[in-house]
């Protein structure tokens, strides 16, 4: 299998095998850590908590659900965001950290748990062919549009737990 999916199957592996792995990395961070900004950020130089790559993942998952509910009813879709680019990712991704800046973590987990666990349903709901073999925004099917605000950046954000933790002394 290759590391980007191809299909619905592939797709629902992917987003299973990585997600539960980084929610326990989650896990182990305490409350009074989740605040501490010792991670890399989107933008180069700068640095963000282990709250900030959840409201990351947050956003993103709540954006494709956004798009694929504005598409479905045939309604325009500002992609990626009304009043963003795609070269200004890293402020969108600032946007999402500031949106959710006074909820506990806790409440972070349950949010990101509840919107991967909606992106999943809705992968489930489609057809291979409704997700890889029909274009859905410019070049991308919306398969690819969904791995690459879920699993993908999943995998990248738990490097950076992983590495937070291991550097707190939490395991």
């Amino acid at each position: 299998m290759s590391s980007v999916p191809q299909s619905k199957d592939e797709l629902l592996f992917a987003i299973n095998s990585i997600f539960p792995k980084l929610m326990d990395d989650y896990r182990i961070v305490p409350e009074s850590l989740s605040r501490k900004c010792e991670l890399e950020g989107n933008i180069k130089g700068t640095q963000i908590s282990v709250c900030d790559t959840v409201t990351y993942l947050v956003g993103w998952g709540k954006l494709v659900l956004k798009w694929h509910s504005l598409k479905s009813q045939g309604l325009p879709v500002d992609f990626p965001d009304t009043g963003y680019k795609w070269n200004q990712l890293g402020l969108l991704a600032v946007s999402f950290h500031d949106e959710y800046s006074d909820w506990k973590y806790e409440d972070l987990l349950k949010e990101l748990d509840s919107t991967i666990n909606e992106l999943i349903s809705l992968v489930s709901s489609l057809s291979n062919e409704e997700l890889y073999e029909t274009t859905w925004y410019e070049k991308w099917t919306l398969g690819r549009m969904i791995q690459f605000n879920t699993s993908s950046p999943m995998k990248n954000m738990r490097t950076k737990v992983r590495r937070f933790n291991k550097s707190n002394g939490l395991s």
